[in-house]
């Protein structure tokens, strides 16, 4: 089977999206989400651990670039989380309005594509190209399609794309110096280079840069809370459920073995400032408000102790963090779903605006307690898998790094259980609480499905990504 495939299908779609018009775009956009999400999971059946999915050819001859593409267990991982998640995303905004839909549906299916390309490419400037690219459609997804006022809209989202191209234009530093040094753009090649101490301290350094904004990492996170809540909520469910991940995936792939010594060196200083997120989110989400805010700072703690795991070096904390970061993107979207399930009936995020739904709707409550309980890594869930495993990883470098990671645990369970009590408990006066549609019933009960059946055999993806893994902590260990 064809990795690039891959890519021109969802491609194709986008382009087919944008000219089927106001009535077929949305139809459009679900049929080849879908084809993609059916063709992923073929490539994952069908793979073989020991070896991977490859396609290479010559692109741009000087410089030497290759459209050269590679799928192993990481990268497949990664797929699946995408391609899974796009017609989530697709089917949940059924129940929302968007003025000029082929555009926005369009550019939805272009932003998975490139952040399926982002997860493939091992040519450095074709990275470069797709990580580039996958930031256009959603500043203009926020923009146009955002909430709140223009004004306030157009400075949140201004501040998001300043922040990611300055980190890119390190990155993209870092590339270009590479090159000048391995004569190549080639990712195996790069593996194989012998930098001195400053070189690595350098491209580790740009590269940091570029991966902390996007995940984002604290100091770096100031611009994350704003475009959650602003975006609509399907361009928050790109960002929140596949778009960070890129950020965090790159730190394997391509920070950690081009600078092995760097990460080893300043891995202290790097798992503080990750544990530091995990603290400061968690504190912050308790002062919050606004649903979509509260879910934010949320995430800003769980991603915060995905990148711990990064930073431990140790296969389990890696392996680890990539199970977290696929558990992380289904909750998240189930949970911002959840937040416009709420606002299309109350018209509002405020929680103290909510109450009383579960007398109104018991099944949905009850969908929306199980993604809560996933959400703080309830044994029996998938986040309890990564989180689990990150944190015994954490406790093999150093025991007093899982403990104050297993805060997101602690403090999570606290302000999750406490929104749920606002928004669900209580008398039912305050909102009109109407049936779930269809597509609304589906997509949630997707997430959980997902979330429920790995959390129980996460099995398949243990061995999919384990290889892959140690393939990369021996080139960091070499």
């Amino acid at each position: 089977m064809h990795i690039l495939f891959l890519l021109i299908l969802v491609g194709t779609g986008s382009v087919v999206t944008f000219f089927a018009g106001k009535k077929m775009a949305y139809q459009s956009a679900l049929f080849f989400s879908i084809a993609a999400a059916i063709y992923t999971l073929a490539l994952v059946f069908n793979a073989d651990p020991s070896s991977s999915y490859t396609f290479y050819q010559p692109w741009i001859s000087n410089p030497a670039v290759h459209f050269a593409l590679q799928a192993d267990g990481l990268s497949l991982s990664m797929l699946v989380l995408t391609a899974c998640l796009l017609p989530i995303i697709i089917l949940s905004s059924r129940g929302s309005s968007y003025d000029k839909p082929a555009v926005f549906y369009s550019l939805v299916l272009f932003m998975g594509m490139a952040m399926m390309g982002t997860f493939l490419a091992t040519d450095g400037l074709l990275y470069y190209v797709f990580w580039e690219l996958a930031l256009i459609p959603i500043y203009f997804i926020a923009l146009l399609w955002g909430d709140g006022a223009w004004e306030e809209r157009k400075k949140a989202v201004f501040t998001f794309f300043v922040y990611t191209i300055a980190g890119s234009l390190f990155m993209l530093a870092a590339i270009a110096f590479l090159y000048t040094k391995a004569h190549s753009f080639a990712i195996e090649d790069w593996y194989q280079l012998h930098l001195t101490t400053t070189e690595q301290y350098a491209v580790f350094a740009a590269f940091f840069l570029a991966y902390a904004i996007k995940i984002p990492l604290i100091p770096f996170h100031s611009w994350q809370a704003n475009v959650y809540r602003l975006a609509p909520t399907t361009g928050t469910m790109l960002l929140s459920g596949i778009m960070l991940k890129m950020g965090l995936y790159s730190v394997i792939r391509w920070q950690l073995p081009i600078a092995p010594d760097t990460a080893i060196c300043y891995q202290t200083i790097l798992i503080d400032l990750s544990i530091a997120g995990v603290v400061y989110g968690s504190i912050t989400a308790l002062r919050q408000g606004h649903l979509k805010t509260l879910l934010a700072y949320s995430s800003l703690a769980h991603v915060g102790l995905i990148a711990a795991g990064c930073y431990t070096l140790t296969v389990d904390g890696l392996v680890g963090a990539v199970e977290q970061m696929i558990a992380h993107g289904f909750v998240i979207v189930g949970l911002f779903l959840v937040a416009e399930i709420i606002f299309r009936r109350a018209h509002t995020f405020q929680i103290d605006l909510l109450g009383g739904i579960r007398q109104q709707n018991r099944v949905f409550a009850s969908l929306f307690l199980i993604l809560v309980l996933a959400s703080v890594a309830m044994p029996g869930t998938y986040n309890f898998v990564g989180e689990f495993t990150v944190l015994y990883s954490l406790s093999q470098v150093q025991w007093y790094w899982a403990l104050i990671g297993g805060t997101t645990i602690v403090l999570g369970a606290y302000y999750m259980l406490r929104m749920f009590q606002h928004v669900m408990l209580g008398p039912s006066e305050k909102v009109s609480f109407t049936s779930l549609k269809s597509s609304e019933t589906v997509s949630l009960v997707l997430v959980l499905t997902f979330l429920l059946f790995f959390g129980l055999y996460p099995k398949p993806f243990t061995d999919l990504i384990t290889p892959s893994i140690e393939k990369i902590i021996l080139i960091i260990n070499r």
